[in-house]
């Protein structure tokens, strides 16, 4: 299965405040080169480092995508974890810059736990008051309210984890499918930094492929 060679996708890995980046999130696992194989000319940029909050992420990943002439409809965001926060917040403050998104393994922390064991972790790390709360939000996806979701009319495909874990939880995909006006599931898989997804990297990339393919 190939992909259009005139389609752009920008890879935004995941993490929050960790030492995560693009190569091990997603040229470790295959999916650039697996992309790339399959026609598409792929963009993969560290995400901003210890940001105080989701918009700062969004205007960086925004200025990579304008360094790279990409903007435009031809663009696909494919984001992962909380990267797909990053990507949620790209599409929102800069509409028009991207023409399709897809959500694989939407990281949530809408659960107290969960949220109570990121706000403790973020801390260690030196995040402070104005920062926790901006960097874990109260919606479904840490970046945005489930109102401003509501408004991203941008087609959305959204991948769940399978199995799901209490970061990525099935309730956060079925929300964002039920929020989103463009949204549609597409088949779900381990996350792509386990190792359980070499098995999954063809049909991912496969599923992926006749989503953003025009």
């Amino acid at each position: 299965m190939g992909g259009d060679a005139g389609v752009s996708v920008l890879l935004v890995h995941g993490g929050l405040w960790e030492d995560i980046g693009a190569d091990w999130f997603w040229r470790r696992t295959g999916v650039i080169d697996g992309l790339e194989r399959r026609g598409f000319a792929v963009t993969a940029p560290d995400r901003l480092r210890r940001a105080p909050d989701w918009a700062a992420e969004a205007a960086h990943l925004a200025a990579a995508v304008r360094a790279g002439g990409l903007a435009g409809p031809s663009l696909t965001v494919l984001a992962g974890s909380f990267g797909c926060a990053a990507a949620v917040r790209l599409a929102l403050d800069f509409p028009g810059l991207a023409g399709r998104l897809v959500l694989a393994w939407p990281a949530s922390i809408a659960d107290q736990f969960t949220a109570i064991r990121f706000r403790a972790g973020l801390s260690r790390l030196g995040a402070k008051g104005k920062t926790l709360d901006a960097l874990l939000g109260t919606g479904t996806l840490p970046s945005a309210s489930d109102a401003e979701l509501r408004s991203l009319g941008l087609p959305a495909g959204i991948v769940p984890a399978v199995p799901p874990t209490p970061l990525h939880p099935r309730s956060a995909v079925d929300t964002l499918l039920r929020v989103l006006p463009a949204a549609v599931e597409l088949p779900g898989c381990p996350e792509a930094p386990r190792p359980e997804f070499a098995a999954h990297l063809d049909a991912f990339l496969d599923s992926v492929t006749a989503f953003i393919s025009p």
